[in-house]
């Protein structure tokens, strides 16, 4: 019997050769594929792990964003009282002066003009602040990522404080060319109405749609000039030397720069822009409604027209506008601003692209 089955054995040695091979070939890939299975689970939990963290990260730095903003309005009103200061104007006008007339004059123009200022330098802000906050979001996130192969900071405090003082060109020379501007604008559009013209709200929007677009077609330099000096020896001078802190504020500076120059962000600032002057508009339409009993509907499609003031009736509601725009407690005019989708995309975008590694960039 045993030497019947060697017989066998011999003769279908090569087939026997062959199987073991096989299976422990297939063995061998199955050991590799498990392997390599496990790696994938691995590798993909350590991707969701890292996506969650920095999702986590981008979420609290909107929060941030938003609390930053609602700290600079009170700053950003002052800025522009200080420099369009009607309450001067309104308490002598109690004295009952002589020149009445042109200090109702003065008015007209002042309370349009830091009104208009208003919306243009809150909608600013709010923009700068997104950009200039999610590159900072980036940079701390990569300097704080595990595995990080370098322990050189991209973010240290001391630059983060340098870079982010650069708000206060928008504060003061970016304001004061802003308010120029508006205030020619103003002066050609207003300069000859009488006080005793009336408007309706839509007469009203009108105007200012009129301004707006005298502002933004006849300004010499693009709207971004004035959130950001453009002037190469300005942002040595806002980086305070030339330390390696200073070089890598200077860095900082140039790559907003360029994000403020982009495209993406000129479609981003008409969007808040927009809404803005929509937001602006529907604040005043409170003070046109038909009087209490009225028989002209408030709903109509002309209630719009309906009611009509003197202009200077409409001063002091022009005039006390700034109070909601500029509003430290979170407004609607604030809130539209801060929640509009585009403002939240382009924030995403900004961060995912200071928060990615270079190497992979590349």
């Amino acid at each position: 019997m045993f030497s019947s089955a060697w017989n066998f054995v011999k003769r279908h040695k090569k087939k026997f050769i062959f199987t073991g091979a096989v299976v422990g070939g297939v063995y061998l890939v199955g050991k590799y594929a498990q392997k390599k299975f496990r790696e994938i689970q691995e590798r993909e939990a350590t991707e969701y792990i890292a996506q969650a963290r920095r999702q986590f990260h981008f979420e609290s730095n909107q929060r941030t964003c938003n609390m930053t903003v609602l700290s600079m309005l009170p700053a950003l009103k002052e800025a522009i009282v200080t420099q369009l200061n009607s309450e001067s104007l309104t308490t002598l006008l109690k004295t009952k002066p002589a020149n009445k007339l042109e200090i109702w004059e003065d008015l007209k123009i002042i309370s349009f003009t830091r009104t208009i200022v208003a919306v243009y330098s809150t909608c600013m802000l709010v923009v700068l602040l997104r950009v200039q906050l999610n590159i900072i979001g980036g940079y701390l996130y990569l300097d704080n990522s595990v595995g990080k192969s370098t322990t050189t900071l991209l973010a240290p405090p001391d630059v983060q404080q340098q870079y982010l003082s650069s708000i206060q060109h928008l504060l003061g020379d970016g304001l004061t060319e802003l308010i120029t501007v508006v205030k020619k604008a103003v002066q050609n559009s207003l300069g000859s109405v009488s006080l005793k013209e009336t408007w309706s709200l839509l007469e009203l929007e009108q105007q200012l749609n009129w301004i707006r677009a005298e502002v933004e077609a006849s300004s010499t330099r693009s709207l971004s000039w004035y959130l950001l000096a453009d002037d190469e020896n300005a942002l040595v001078d806002q980086a305070c030397g030339l330390t390696e802190n200073d070089v890598l504020t200077i860095k900082l500076l140039n790559e907003t720069r360029d994000m403020l120059d982009s495209p993406d962000f000129n479609v981003v600032l008409k969007a808040c822009l927009n809404r803005g002057f929509s937001r602006l508009c529907d604040n005043l339409a409170e003070f046109f409604r038909p009087p209490p009993g009225d028989s002209a509907p408030s709903s109509a499609p002309d209630s719009l027209s309906a009611v009509s003031l003197p202009l200077a009736k409409i001063i002091p509601i022009i005039n006390g506008q700034i109070n909601t725009i500029c509003s430290e407690t979170p407004s609607h005019f604030v809130q539209d601003l801060l929640m509009n989708d585009q403002v939240k995309e382009f924030a995403a975008n900004v961060y995912e692209s200071f928060s990615t590694p270079q190497e992979l960039q590349k």
